[in-house]
């Protein structure tokens, strides 16, 4: 309410971030990162000689989104084509994306984790005369985990 004393503590910002590749410190910049969820499918179950007419619910397997990724596009920059076109031989290389959510500083506050991730597609821009806008590549990756780590 107005007039009342604040305790400093306040959501997180959402625009600072930052996105690492692999173990080394490559960190590429981008515009928007979406898709970090996860969900547990449930499991019904009935015993079959429970008094209720109805099931219980247990968690079952636990299923995670495809994460998108945003940038612009620079010249001579297709590293991700190349990555991408590994897969058509069956190359397929694994990396470790680290995306941390970061404070005034540059600190990371949270940091999501997605192991053995490999990208599943690529959107090159939309080009058309009368925009006015920078070109954005959209790069979709799959991936077999996520883990959240605070701090």
């Amino acid at each position: 309410m107005a007039g009342e004393a604040q305790d400093g503590n306040w959501p997180l910002p959402k625009f600072y971030f930052s996105v690492r590749f692999g173990s080394q410190d490559n960190t590429v910049s981008f515009q928007e990162v979406s898709g970090l969820e996860t969900e547990t499918q449930p499991i019904e179950y009935r015993h079959g000689d429970s008094k209720l007419f109805s099931t219980i619910k247990m968690p079952g397997i636990t299923k995670t989104g495809n994460v998108t990724l945003k940038k612009g596009i620079f010249v001579n920059d297709n590293n991700f084509w190349k990555w991408f076109e590994d897969i058509k031989m069956n190359n397929i290389k694994r990396e470790t994306v680290t995306i941390q959510l970061l404070d005034e500083r540059g600190n990371p506050t949270m940091t999501w984790t997605l192991s053995n991730a490999w990208p599943t597609k690529i959107t090159a821009t939309d080009m058309r005369a009368d925009a006015n806008e920078v070109a954005v590549e959209t790069l979709e990756l799959i991936h077999e985990g996520l883990t959240i780590q605070n701090g």
